[in-house]
């Protein structure tokens, strides 16, 4: 990876910067080309010369630092694809001209494709800043996104506690316990205490950014029927109605999704790190109970106690510890009763009302169109190892839902 990055950077300096590279079972190089390496030539074109040029038919493995589009709107990797037998591709960002899922895109069609680590996407970025930056993947493009950081406003709050974090050490520690750690180490303090300021600064960081949430800036905005998304998922898992089961909704922020979808529930409990969110929706839904925790941690709550789990959105957050919550889920859920999460995967482009899908990658300024599905992948990885069954997958407008049984 770190080579086709460094083969990148001979493009020329005006050009995009894309970078790849053909690796042999035994790790050694069969060739790699750059964007621009012969003139006015595509990176495709130059390998595939010199491909033919030494009769190479298969490949252990591709790395290649952009999934360009070419002029025809085809992708190169595809056509690659097409006259390489290759084992594993290993691929960095989406091109900064996708603004939606297309059929051919091989990185979706092919099934699993490996992503370089997000340190080395940053550097891909770097590289290609200016492409980036004018494309719709760019966060300017939603004022509520490009000003509100949970790393920014967690090193705010760490810091005013005595514990000064940069941005980029809590982007480089995004578990809560690795934070906690980075804490510990550098003012040799206890570990219960570093856990609380921790657990007290991302309170605090999430309580500020969806507390006061506009949802003219949200994705579901452009998506009126969100809620026929959620009750066709529920649907699809359990017989019984809504309004009849004890549910538990993890995550609840603004509340505006746990007023919309459970108004009419009497038996639901909601749960936050940010008492806030819990405080406006036991105003709202007067019958309903309340935990302040996080869905790493649900030992306040009964085990084997409810028939759906839900938790919208929250997966994906910053500091999330999927493995951790995922079982913790298993726990309080009663045997064959449904989980349901989603995975956000959409940015409202408010000057023109459209949703460009994908997750932020941590530390930037930019959306990766793939993000979300490896997200929904790795979460239902998960999911089968805290013991669920039945894992199904529906991507939508605005989310990837995820949906299982507790075995």
């Amino acid at each position: 990876m770190n080579y086709a990055i460094s083969v990148a950077d001979r493009a020329p300096y005006r050009g995009r910067r894309v970078g790849v590279a053909l690796v042999s079972e035994h790790d050694e190089l069969i060739c790699s080309a750059f964007e621009g390496e012969t003139a006015g030539g595509c990176w495709y074109r130059t390998l595939r010369t010199k491909i033919q040029e030494l009769g190479t038919r298969s490949a252990h493995s591709v790395y290649l630092t952009i999934n360009t589009l070419s002029a025809d709107c085809s992708f190169e990797l595809g056509e690659l694809l097409k006259e390489v037998c290759i084992d594993r591709v290993y691929v960095g960002l989406p091109d900064p001209a996708l603004t939606r899922y297309v059929d051919d895109d091989p990185v979706i069609t092919r099934g699993h494709v490996h992503r370089f680590s997000e340190d080395l996407q940053r550097q891909i970025l770097e590289q290609n800043h200016g492409f980036y930056t004018a494309s719709e993947q760019s966060i300017d493009c939603n004022p509520h996104y490009s000003t509100h950081r949970i790393s920014e406003a967690v090193a705010t709050r760490l810091t005013s506690r005595g514990f000064a974090l940069t941005r980029s050490d809590v982007n480089a520690s995004r578990k809560r316990s690795a934070l906690a750690s980075l804490i510990r180490q550098r003012y040799g303090i206890e570990p219960g205490e570093a856990d609380h300021a921790v657990g007290a600064a991302l309170s605090e960081a999430f309580d500020a950014k969806y507390g006061a949430y506009d949802h003219a800036y949200d994705a579901r905005a452009a998506n009126a029927r969100w809620m026929d998304d959620f009750m066709s998922v529920y649907r699809q898992s359990s017989t019984h109605s809504l309004p009849t089961v004890n549910i538990l909704n993890v995550g609840v922020g603004a509340g505006h999704e746990a007023v919309a979808l459970f108004s009419d529930c009497q038996q639901i409990t909601f749960v936050d790190i940010a008492e806030s969110g819990l405080a406006k929706i036991s105003r709202r839904i007067p019958a309903s109970k309340t935990a302040v925790s996080s869905a790493e941690d649900l030992s306040a709550l009964p085990g084997s106690s409810y028939d759906l789990y839900v938790s919208l959105r929250t997966y994906n957050s910053s500091f999330f510890d999927t493995s951790a919550a995922a079982a913790e889920a298993h726990r309080v859920l009663k045997p064959g009763a449904v989980i349901i999460v989603s995975v956000a995967n959409g940015f409202l482009y408010t000057q023109r009302g459209c949703v460009v899908p994908g997750l932020i990658i941590p530390g930037t300024e930019f959306v990766d169109l793939y993000r979300g599905m490896d997200t929904a992948n790795l979460i239902a990885i998960e999911f089968d190892s805290a013991g669920f069954k039945d894992i199904r997958m529906r991507p939508t407008s605005t989310e990837i839902y995820l949906s299982a049984v507790a075995a």
